[in-house]
């Protein structure tokens, strides 16, 4: 096997991989073994065809769009599927990759394609804590878009959360309400892609045209023109970015940080993405953990009982793309080693996509670490005492609660200091909000959540 290929499908792997999440990465890309690269024609081995279906499903625009960056834009993507599993021995006609031409198309920009995902819709996207502000703002934008003052939209957070799902359901809402708007969806590498084409065919006028014709532009992963500095596609963007936000068209974008932390982009165009609302996702809690998965089983008609549900949710708990991953992983350990979905297989799966910890971490012990960090006697923690170092320790103490167990609000304000669920909420705001304007303050949360989880 040609070093040369394989090194490149290890390129494409890095950059699916904080695409898709730990789970995704684990359960549907790490059995894919890279074959032969014959005249632009890339051959990689799946284990089934269940699972070249699944790839072709969820993330065949992923594979190709990567592909094409690090591969070449003509290279075509062929998928050769086991069929004697004993032998590893593949079959002997190779499937090509749908709609190979797809991504080109898009390149080219013939004809207007809100490019948006169907399945990712306010219907299917469960509200929490962890989103409440960033969705409640999508909604008040489709009902009136370029009309709020929520332009742009800045939606951030972690791989996985739910940001590009939120996104595309504005969107959708978007069109659904007014049909003749003009909505589309780009991802800023695909964005990248055009200009790159278009600048190539001395077409860039045309592009610009296209874009600033658009009624709601939505550009997932903006973090992405930061990466290697691309002035050009930055001035490009700067320019469409204004066109738009004068005539008052609506814009949407998604990155992985606030803007204060986006290294790489112009600040310039910093600036006008702090014009509207820049609003977070966060990990979702366990509540939401468990409507999230419950939701997901419901839509796909699969019967899976209350424990192992209540067990997945305990212990993946980073993002909602790797909670949907071990969803699958389950199905597909089922259906091919035809076992049972019950609390021992799912400990098996689960087990192999995250590390599970044994140790059990409750309000009790929450509130005894925090009270360690602070060097306070625990008395006072519960006591009456508004000491402004025992007053921050205790809003702490139940900012980590709400995060990391699945008591009740009540049941929390109970534990430490006998305080109300009310209580509780304004605690959690607070410390959310010393975490951004606070540097000091932020790491000594950063310092007490390794012990926590340590």
């Amino acid at each position: 096997m040609s070093a040369d290929f394989s090194q490149l499908w290890g390129q494409c792997l890095e950059v699916i991989k904080d695409n898709v999440g730990e789970v995704g990465y684990k359960t549907w890309f790490e059995p894919i073994v890279p074959l032969q690269l014959v005249n632009d024609s890339f051959t990689i081995q799946v284990p089934s065809h269940f699972f070249r279906e699944y790839l072709e499903e969820k993330y065949a625009d992923l594979m190709r769009s990567t592909i094409f960056r690090v591969f070449g834009s003509n290279t075509k993507l062929f998928y050769r599927v086991i069929l004697d599993k004993d032998n590893k021995r593949g079959g002997s006609t190779d499937i090509p990759c749908s709609n190979q031409n797809a991504e080109r198309k898009r390149v080219g920009i013939s004809e207007f394609d809100s490019q948006l995902n169907y399945n990712n819709n306010f219907g299917n996207f469960i509200e929490g804590d962890c989103n409440k502000l960033p969705r409640t703002a999508g909604i008040n934008i489709a009902s009136q878009p370029g009309k709020a003052v929520f332009n742009p939209l800045l939606i951030y957070g972690k791989s996985g959360v739910g940001k590009t799902h939120l996104a595309n359901a504005i969107g959708l809402k978007t069109k659904e309400l007014h049909p003749q708007k003009k909505v589309l969806y780009v991802s800023a590498n695909l964005f990248q892609l055009q200009y790159t084409e278009a600048s190539r065919n001395n077409q860039v006028n045309d592009f610009l045209n296209f874009y600033q014709m658009v009624d709601m532009l939505i550009i997932d992963d903006i973090h992405e023109f930061g990466e290697g500095k691309k002035t050009s596609t930055q001035n490009t963007f700067f320019h469409i970015f204004n066109h738009l936000h004068q005539s008052g068209k609506q814009l949407i974008l998604t990155c992985d940080k606030k803007p204060a932390e986006l290294e790489g982009l112009e600040d310039r165009l910093l600036t006008r993405f702090k014009w509207g609302l820049t609003a977070e996702v966060e990990a979702p809690d366990f509540e939401t953990r468990k409507a999230i998965l419950k939701a997901k089983v419901e839509a796909d008609g699969l019967k899976i009982p209350e424990n192992v549900i209540t067990y997945i949710a305990e212990n993946v708990t980073d993002n909602i793309r790797n909670l949907e991953g071990t969803i699958i992983s389950l199905i597909a350990q089922s259906t091919m080693n035809q076992k049972t979905i019950n609390i021992d297989l799912a400990k098996k799966v689960v087990g192999t996509l995250v590390p599970i910890s044994d140790k059990q971490i409750t309000v009790q012990s929450i509130r005894d670490m925090v009270c360690n960090y602070f060097q306070i006697p625990v008395n006072s923690l519960i006591s009456e005492s508004r000491k402004r170092e025992v007053v921050q320790a205790r809003q702490i103490a139940m900012y980590f609660a709400k995060q990391m167990t699945k008591d009740s609000l009540t049941s929390i304000g109970n534990v430490i200091g006998k305080r109300n669920h009310a209580t509780v909420l304004h605690a959690c705001k607070t410390v959310k909000d010393l975490i951004d304007t606070d540097k000091s303050f932020r790491y000594s949360i950063e310092e007490i959540e390794r012990k926590l989880n340590a």
